[in-house]
């Protein structure tokens, strides 16, 4: 585990999304992107370490009757992200898989699509 301060880790977050090819981040609508220190309990509970939540309607779902929507939610979890990473190039990587995987999910794309693509 690697130590690093909210400040640090959210620039780590945004370098993240600045690789994303901005014909892509142009299509992205309705959607926030936060960095929280831990998952909540009642989704942890589920098993397993959660990286990264994507909340919302993705792309591929909203119809003509999408409007007065809260904006879809993309929520980065700084504390198990640190936790697996044993350097910085690590934590790196580990950003961005994580970006990509939660911006994948707003794109409509299922985990067992991403994994097949070698996300």
């Amino acid at each position: 585990m690697i130590e690093m301060s909210r400040g640090e880790f959210e620039d780590l977050v945004g370098e993240a999304l600045d690789t994303i090819p901005p014909r892509l981040t142009r299509v992205m609508k309705n959607v926030v992107i936060v960095v929280e220190d831990d998952a909540p309990p009642q989704v942890t509970a589920q098993g397993g370490t959660l990286l990264g939540l994507y909340e919302g309607v993705p792309l591929t779902a909203r119809g003509d009757t999408y409007a007065g929507y809260l904006p879809d939610r993309i929520t980065i979890f700084r504390r198990p992200l640190l936790a697996i990473s044993e350097t910085r190039d690590d934590l790196v990587r580990e950003v961005r898989v994580t970006v990509v995987h939660e911006i994948a999910h707003h794109f409509g794309i299922d985990d067992e699509r991403l994994h097949e693509l070698g996300w």
